[in-house]
Formats: C-alpha cells, structure tokens, sequence
C-alpha cells in the first residue's frame, strides 16, 4: 500500500500491518491508508489481521496535530472517528494483533476491532488524553463504554492511568493475552483464518444488530462535534 501501511492477501485474510518507523501515530496519512487497505479488504471480501509493527500497535495521534489550526484539529478526529465508526460495523471480521504499546487514539482503534490479541510485556495500554491535557472525543468515550468492563472503562476515561497487558485484559481492552510475538502472529493469524470459515452475510447483519446502539453513538458524536 504504502510505507505506512503494507497489506497482504493470503487464504482469504488480509494482513494490515501498521509501521511508521516510530510509534505509529495515527496522523491523517496514517489513518487514509488504513482506509485505502480497509477498502482494498472489502473488495478482497476479506477477514482482517489489524497489527502494527515491533511493540508498537499505535500511541495514538502525533501530538503535533493539537498545535495546528481549529480547522486541522477539527479535519484529523473526524477522521479518526470516522475509522472508529467503519471498524466497529466493518463487513468482514476484524482481528487485532496488538505486539505492544496501545494509546488513546491507537486504544480506540484496538477496542473497534472483533477480536484482540495481545502479548505479555512492559507495554502500556490506555486512554491517556485527560493526563496530557486533552477532552476524549465522544466517539472515543462511545467505543470505549462499548468494549470495556464498567470499573475499567471509568478508570481508564477519567485517569488517564495507563496499565500494562494483564490489566488491560481484565478492563476489556484485550480478550486474549499471549507469552511472546511469535504465539501472538500464530494464534491471531489462526483465529483470522477460522473466522474465514463462519458465514460471512450473517456476520455482518449480526455485527449491524449488535452494535447498533454504539454505532449510532459513535456517528452521533461525531457529526455533533466535529461537524456533519
């Protein structure tokens, strides 16, 4: 796709792989090519492997963006709400191999997901917005209240604390917790494939079903703050 984002068919599942070189930050090319691989996937028809690169999912959005224009500011979370809200009702199933880190915006994008690995480490999990000065979108509060357990979602708005991979796991950030990288490549790629074998129309209707209430919340607070 490009250096940001590499993508790769292969049985039916295509692997999305985030890299920048650094923690990939969710800046607005960042975010484009995970849209331009998503689509790519849904013309593949396609179960998705969602990773990033070395201990590294994402740490969330290039703080060099809040110094920017109302106008920059405003154009970058929407379109980070708008990947949130294509994620959570995405037509295929979506997995997560998360090999590290997961912050704020890169958190969102891990809990919009189907299905999340992690692995065991000195990684930070989180939504750490109030602790550096910044409001979580709704559409963030949204996902999170969605995915997270009622204890570990008000801690983890309200504190910014960030914890590591067993805690996440507890809170809801992850579902599967695993020893090393190479068990967590082999056990998501291995659920990825099983999930190519599920009925793939009821999937999605079910997903619609299911989910109705957070994507009408998450696309609701989108357009009330950052405009329709």
């Amino acid at each position: 796709m490009t250096e940001l984002v590499t993508y790769r068919l292969d049985g039916g599942v295509a692997t999305v792989a985030l890299d920048d070189g650094k923690a990939n930050v969710m800046s607005e090319n960042m975010i484009r090519d995970i849209a331009a691989a998503l689509d790519r996937a849904e013309a593949d028809r396609a179960v998705v492997l969602l990773t990033g690169r070395s201990r590294m999912f994402s740490a969330g959005y290039d703080l060099a963006t809040f110094s920017r224009s109302p106008d920059d500011i405003r154009r970058t979370l929407r379109a980070g709400g708008d990947l949130i809200h294509r994620l959570l009702g995405f037509p295929f199933p979506v997995v997560a191999a998360c090999p590290g880190h997961a912050i704020a915006q890169g958190a969102f994008t891990l809990l919009a997901t189907d299905v999340r690995f992690g692995v065991a480490g000195d990684f930070k999990l989180g939504l750490n917005e109030v602790a550096i000065g910044l409001t979580i979108p709704h559409y963030g509060v949204e996902v999170a209240r969605h995915r997270l357990t009622a204890p570990g979602f008000d801690r983890a708005a309200n504190t910014g604390v960030l914890v590591g991979p067993e805690v996440a796991r507890e809170w809801g950030f992850l579902d599967v917790l695993v020893a090393d990288a190479d068990e967590l490549h082999a056990c998501a790629t291995a659920e990825a494939h099983r999930l190519t074998g599920i009925d793939l129309a009821a999937h999605a209707a079910t997903k619609l079903r299911v989910r109705a209430q957070v994507l009408a919340a998450v696309r609701s607070g989108i357009d009330t703050e950052f405009g329709a």
